[in-house]
């Protein structure tokens, strides 16, 4: 597999392999791969998480569970406003 990358960018991993943090620049893109698939694999798991919890509050809605709107954005605005104070 061949990889082009921008100048900057073949310089950082040029100075990461000389800096002898890895032996070659083959290891550091390995190693930029591996931290880009842990990102993804953590992107997707709160993804999931994030669809589980809006398919559960719609289950609630539909069985009437449901609160107002505006009395949710106001314990919103109070916790916002409790954060920043």
């Amino acid at each position: 597999m061949n990889v082009s990358l921008t100048p900057e960018l073949e310089g950082f991993v040029k100075d990461l392999a000389e800096s002898g943090q890895y032996r070659s620049a083959s290891e550091v893109v390995r190693a930029a791969v591996r931290l880009l698939q842990e990102h993804e694999a953590e992107r997707t798991a709160r993804l999931r998480a994030l669809q589980h919890r809006i398919e559960t509050g719609v289950e609630e809605l539909e069985r009437g569970e449901g609160r107002p709107a505006d009395e949710v954005f106001e314990e919103i605005l109070k916790a916002l406003r409790s954060e920043a104070a």
